[in-house]
């Protein structure tokens, strides 16, 4: 993985890619003690920055390849973004997800053309059911994370970032990254150290999935307990990639863990002051940034808002439980 990669993915998605803005309210501005800035990759194509790593995979693949079609394994956002942009290219397409993933995010993934496989994302092995599936139908299976083409991709957000900041003045602030697997924050931390090496990407996790967190505080890769169990379904995986993990020891700063009601509040907040959606998996970075303001470091810092695919009834017990945000 290098910064020319992510260069160059930038080039296939221009006038693909949806060009989000950096938001800012006096408000969040308060309830953080600092100037936030939100990244609204929520207002992405298929509503999370899942697209621009399936715009930037699907398109460097060989036409022959990808003429035979392609299969990706997703809770949801990366299936949308994959699906679109198979379709896009005209290119057969099949995805692997959880029974329990939101109907909104399996309904919306079938309307894109995609074959969807259901498994059970406790007692299932989406790696081993995605590799047997590819084998037989001769697909280029696209990982959700730990894929070089789908991290270029993702780092393009940090790009992105890079631009918007230095417009608003900002030259160092810690960057809060909703983070899975790692191919965005490992993506984004690439593009900060070339083109913005006052920017800190560091990711933020929910509570008890904190494989990221625990990995980098030892060293070490470390496995999640449990696959279920959070409202956060986007950014649980089973631990972090073995291509995003260097990249992320190497470059980013300490991990943050929030609760599930935080990133419940953050989801009220988002809507309230800034009326824009939020998922709970997208909303844990701006959870970090207004509920643990002691963990970050500077005067100003940006949250990533990576998705807003939310159910509706997370949607509305999120307005329920916290109108005062």
């Amino acid at each position: 993985m290098n910064i020319g990669m992510i260069e160059a993915a930038a080039e296939r998605l221009k006038g693909h890619a949806t060009l989000t803005p950096l938001l800012t309210s006096p408000f969040l501005d308060e309830m953080a003690g600092r100037r936030v800035f939100v990244k609204a990759e929520c207002l992405q194509k298929t509503g999370s920055f899942k697209f621009r790593g399936g715009w930037s995979a699907v398109s460097a693949l060989p036409p022959e390849t990808r003429a035979q079609g392609v299969i990706a394994f997703s809770s949801g956002n990366h299936a949308q973004g994959v699906a679109l942009a198979a379709r896009e290219h005209g290119a057969p397409c099949v995805i692997l997800m959880p029974s329990d993933a939101p109907r909104v995010k399996i309904d919306n993934t079938r309307a894109l053309g995609a074959e969807v496989v259901l498994y059970d994302r406790a007692t299932g092995d989406r790696d081993a059911i995605g590799g047997a599936l590819a084998e037989d139908r001769g697909l280029t299976l696209i990982k959700p994370f730990d894929e070089p083409q789908v991290i270029a991709g993702q780092g393009t957000t940090g790009l992105e970032i890079a631009r918007q900041a230095a417009e608003a003045g900002v030259d160092r602030a810690d960057v809060l990254v909703c983070c899975g697997g790692g191919g965005l924050t490992s993506g984004i931390a690439l593009a900060f150290e070339a083109h913005a090496p006052g920017l800190r990407a560091r990711p933020a996790e929910p509570e008890g999935f904190d494989d990221a967190k625990r990995s980098l505080a030892a060293g070490r890769i470390e496995r999640n307990p449990r696959m279920d169990g959070s409202i956060c379904d986007a950014i649980i995986t089973p631990q972090p990639g073995d291509l995003t993990f260097p990249i992320m020891s190497r470059l980013c700063g300490p991990g943050i863990a929030v609760s599930d009601d935080e990133a419940l509040a953050a989801i009220a907040a988002a809507f309230s002051r800034l009326r824009i959606v939020l998922e709970p998996g997208g909303a844990v970075a701006l959870a970090a940034a207004l509920f643990h303001k002691d963990e970050v470091e500077g005067d100003a810092v940006i949250a990533v808002a990576s998705g807003g695919n939310v159910d509706p009834g997370i949607f509305r017990q999120a307005l329920d439980r916290f109108p005062q945000l």
